[in-house]
């Protein structure tokens, strides 16, 4: 009834999507005139267990083409003090053989940043070397422009240098959208349209009246009345 036509999920477990087969989610969210289009889920990832994530993820690809998304999205990693540049790169590794996988059933597949992919290990910027070192035909990135901003990021730069990489956005401030004070969206959509990235999704970080239907119709309130929101 507000307004939004898409959306992101974020409640993958064995099979099933908020405890739903997908294709019963997936009636539901029709039937309401919306589409799901992207869905949050992960793994964490050794060589040792490389069998039982690769399972995990056949699985999961199978529930997810049936939920029809077009995009599956890890939305972290394990850093620490002790992550070195090899685990960085084993990560790429293992990001671009899921991408190979979610491929095969016509979906992408991403990775959502938060804040501690601006940190640096060996004076390197972890969110650079993720950036430079996957498949850019089989990963894809998922800017949360909070959190590229928190971490001390340009989210503006980055869709402009790389546009190549970023096939959808969160539209995130600290609180409802445009309620900190501390987003300035409108370079952000311009250069989303200049870049043609079609996919965004508004994601509430805290819902200050204690109401997430109130705070999700605030965010929606703010970007409609925006002119700078096509």
């Amino acid at each position: 009834k507000m307004g939004y036509k898409n959306l992101e999920t974020a409640g993958y477990d064995n099979g099933k999507v908020y405890g739903m087969a997908p294709a019963e989610f997936k009636k539901i969210v029709n039937d309401l005139g919306m589409k799901c289009t992207s869905a949050h889920l992960g793994q964490e990832f050794t060589k040792e267990k490389e069998a039982e994530v690769m399972s995990w993820w056949d699985q999961a690809i199978a529930a997810h083409n049936e939920l029809g998304v077009k995009y599956m999205v890890q939305p972290w990693m394990p850093v620490t003090d002790k992550t070195t540049l090899d685990d960085l790169k084993m990560y790429c590794d293992y990001f671009n053989t899921v991408g190979y996988k979610t491929a095969a059933a016509s979906i992408a597949f991403g990775y959502h940043n938060h804040a501690f992919e601006f940190r640096k290990i060996d004076g390197q910027l972890i969110y650079d070397f993720l950036l430079d070192n996957v498949s850019p035909n089989h990963v894809f990135f998922e800017m949360d422009v909070y959190w590229v901003q928190e971490g001390g990021g340009d989210p503006v730069a980055y869709l402009k240098n790389r546009p190549s990489q970023f096939k959808a956005v969160h539209i995130k401030d600290e609180k409802e959208i445009g309620a900190s004070g501390k987003m300035n969206f409108k370079p952000i959509f311009d250069q989303m349209y200049a870049n043609n990235i079609k996919d965004w999704y508004v994601e509430v970080e805290q819902y200050t009246q204690n109401d997430p239907v109130a705070s999700v119709q605030q965010s929606y309130d703010y970007l409609n009345k925006a002119d700078y929101v096509k």
